[in-house]
């Protein structure tokens, strides 16, 4: 009996700034692709420029096609949402994709939930109400043993996020624990495994992944740059606003890099020029936590953007090398 063709599926990936979102545009341009967002607060409506997310007009190619965006802004900040929703929703959207006779495309910087699609076998997380009750136990620890005794568990787990949390903040900090809970039981299991420490996990779709990197120094300059748009562009105002509209800064969404530093500047707890350097200094360590968990896949290529005199010249390459892989040539 003949097996069934695997679904396509490109992913693009790599750190923050690092220019995924132009390429991804030029590149489902040429292959007749549509972008599902593979990062974490692109889901959030009115949470645009802090998470850099793309606008209509760079959805819009050189060519004047149009690329499709799925998972961008179909959540409110107070809405609750697990890599499980995220792996769920992705594996239905690339379906329908591939339905239209399109070619499902994965772009972002998350690689739980970039993994958690790619590898879904290996990641089959728990249902809601085995969520639910690793939370009430948490908070049951708490009562019986103290706040500081949840912190400390996460402390074990994950040190620099315990650092990021104060003890007194349970909500966030058992949220923190259910994550990084999760990570640990469903840490990817290597296949093959390498003198490098690199694995080579099987996919249920003819997978390519694309990795954009460039020198540290390039990577962290960009990153500041960008910070600096981002507050010309009103990241100030999109903060007030959110909490003009009765969204809680304790809420997940409002975690995020940007957000919960301008809140404590909002609170007087820290100057502007503080909060924007926070912002800077967190967004640079969170680059290198990303590169470090996509180091990790051997199956990724990698293009190193400094390489390239241009964005033209990148997404040539880019282009060239899915081609080969999958004996393609440029879509009407």
């Amino acid at each position: 009996m003949k097996q069934a063709m695997k679904e396509r599926l490109l992913v693009i990936l790599g750190p923050t700034a690092s220019g995924k979102t132009a390429l991804s545009v030029e590149i489902a341009a040429r292959i007749g692709g549509e972008v599902i967002s593979g990062d974490s607060m692109q889901f959030y409506q009115g949470m645009d420029i802090g998470t850099a997310k793309i606008t209509p007009e760079e959805q819009v190619a050189e060519n004047g096609y149009r690329v499709p965006h799925h998972l961008i802004n179909n959540l409110t900040p107070d809405m609750a949402y697990s890599v499980a929703d995220f792996q769920k929703d992705a594996g239905s959207i690339i379906e329908e994709i591939t339905a239209r006779n399109h070619i499902p495309m994965l772009v972002g910087g998350t690689g739980l939930y970039i993994n958690a699609v790619t590898d879904g076998d290996k990641y089959q997380f728990p249902v809601e109400e085995i969520s639910e009750d690793f939370r009430r136990e948490k908070e049951r620890e708490a009562i019986l043993f103290g706040r500081e005794y949840l912190h400390q568990q996460l402390a074990a787990l994950n040190p620099e996020r315990a650092r990021e949390i104060h003890a007194n903040n349970i909500k966030r900090v058992i949220r923190a624990l259910e994550i990084e809970t999760a990570k640990k039981q469903q840490a990817l299991l290597p296949e093959k495994k390498e003198e490098t420490g690199k694995f080579t996990p099987s996919s249920a779709y003819d997978l390519i992944l694309i990795g954009l990197s460039m020198p540290r120094e390039l990577l962290y300059a960009r990153i500041n740059k960008r910070v600096d748009i981002m507050m010309e562009q009103g990241l100030l105002d999109e903060v007030k606003g959110l909490l003009a509209s009765g969204y809680d800064k304790e809420l997940n969404a409002m975690q995020g890099i940007g957000y919960r530093q301008l809140v404590a500047y909002l609170e007087g707890l820290m100057t502007l020029e503080e909060a924007i350097s926070l912002i800077k200094r967190d967004t640079r360590r969170f680059a290198k936590r990303q590169m470090t968990w996509f180091r990790k896949d051997a199956r990724i290529q990698w293009f190193d953007v400094s390489a390239y005199p241009n964005q033209a010249h990148l997404t040539e390459a880019v282009w060239q090398y899915i081609a080969a892989q999958w004996r393609m040539t440029p879509a009407d």
